[in-house]
C-alpha cells in the first residue's frame, strides 16, 4: 500500500459519520473530514450516538433477561457472570463510597458495563462493520463510541453535574463555597485557595474523559495500523496477523481496566461530594 493510500485509509477509519448542515444550507451527511468540520458545533456524530444507544439497550436487555430468569438452584453461566459483576461493583461502592445514596451503586454498575461494551467494540475487525455499512452508502462508520471525545466528555460532564449537585445538596451553597474558598490554606488566603480548587474541580471531568478517550483511541489506531499491513505484501500480512492477535489479547485488559477506572473515579468523586467539612 502506498504512503498516500495508507494515510487515506487511516483518515477514513478515524472519521465519524457526521450529520449536519452544509455550507449551502442543506442538511445531510458529511462526505469528508473538511465537510464535517464546516458543519460546526451542532453537527451530530451519528455512529457514536447510534452505537452508544444500541449498546446501552443491549446492556438493559441482557441484565433484564437475567433478572427475569434468575434461578437459585440452577444458575446459568450468564447469570453467574452478572452476579460476579454486580458483587464486584457493590463491593467497590461499599469500600469507597462513605455516604448514603441509593443512586451510586446502580450508576456505577451502568457506567462499568456500558463503557465495557463500548470498549469491547474495539475487538471487532476494523474493516468489517465499515464495509457492511458502506454497502448502504454510508461513507464512514466508527463503531467504538469511546474513541469519540464527544461521548467520553458527555459521560464525564454528567458525572461532574452530579458531583456539583450533591455537593450543594449535602453541604449547602455556603458550605460548598467555603470548601472551595477556604481550603487548603484557610479563609485569609481565599484568593489563593479558590483558583487552586477551581482548577482541581475542572480537572476532574477533563481527566475522566480524556483518559478514557486517549487509551481507546490509541488502541483503535494500532488496530488500524496493523490492518494496513495486510495490503503491504505476504510477509508483512502474516506479521500483521500475529500482531493483531497479540494486541487483541492485551487490549482485553485495557478495555476492562478503563471501564473500571472510570467507574471507580466516579464513585470517589461522588463520595467526596457527600463529605462534609467535619468528615475531613
Amino acid at each position: 500500500m502506498a504512503a498516500g493510500s495508507t494515510a487515506d485509509y487511516i483518515r477514513h477509519h478515524i472519521q465519524n459519520l457526521t450529520f449536519g448542515q452544509h455550507h449551502d444550507g442543506s442538511w445531510g451527511f458529511a462526505h469528508s473530514a473538511e465537510e464535517a468540520k464546516e458543519m460546526g458545533f451542532w453537527a451530530l456524530n451519528v455512529d457514536t450516538m447510534g452505537w452508544s444507544i444500541f449498546l446501552g439497550l443491549l446492556f438493559l436487555w441482557l441484565f433484564r433477561t437475567v433478572a427475569l430468569n434468575a434461578s437459585i438452584d440452577r444458575p446459568g453461566r450468564w447469570q453467574s457472570c452478572v452476579e460476579i459483576i454486580v458483587e464486584m461493583v457493590d463491593g467497590s461502592v461499599k469500600g469507597t463510597f462513605h455516604g448514603h445514596n441509593p443512586l451510586v451503586a446502580p450508576l456505577a454498575l451502568t457506567l462499568f458495563v456500558w463503557i465495557f461494551l463500548m470498549n469491547l467494540m474495539d475487538l471487532v475487525p476494523v474493516d468489517w462493520l465499515p464495509g457492511l455499512f458502506g454497502i448502504f452508502g454510508l461513507h464512514y462508520m466508527k463503531v467504538v463510541p469511546t474513541t469519540d471525545v464527544n461521548a467520553t466528555f458527555g459521560m464525564s460532564l454528567s458525572v461532574f453535574a452530579l458531583m456539583v449537585y450533591y455537593s450543594i445538596k449535602v453541604k449547602g451553597p455556603g458550605g460548598y463555597f467555603a470548601e472551595l474558598a477556604f481550603h487548603p490554606f484557610g479563609p485569609k488566603l481565599l484568593f489563593v485557595n479558590l483558583p487552586l480548587e477551581l482548577v482541581s474541580l475542572i480537572a476532574k471531568p477533563l481527566s475522566l474523559s480524556l483518559r478514557l478517550f486517549g487509551n481507546l483511541f490509541a488502541g483503535e489506531l494500532i488496530f488500524i495500523l496493523i490492518a494496513a499491513m495486510y495490503s503491504a505484501g505476504l510477509v508483512l500480512g502474516v506479521v500483521g496477523g500475529f500482531l493483531q492477535i497479540g494486541w487483541a489479547i492485551f487490549h482485553i485488559l485495557v478495555i476492562t481496566l478503563q471501564a473500571y477506572i472510570f467507574m471507580m473515579l466516579t464513585i470517589v468523586y461522588l463520595s467526596q461530594a457527600h463529605e462534609t467539612h467535619d468528615s475531613h
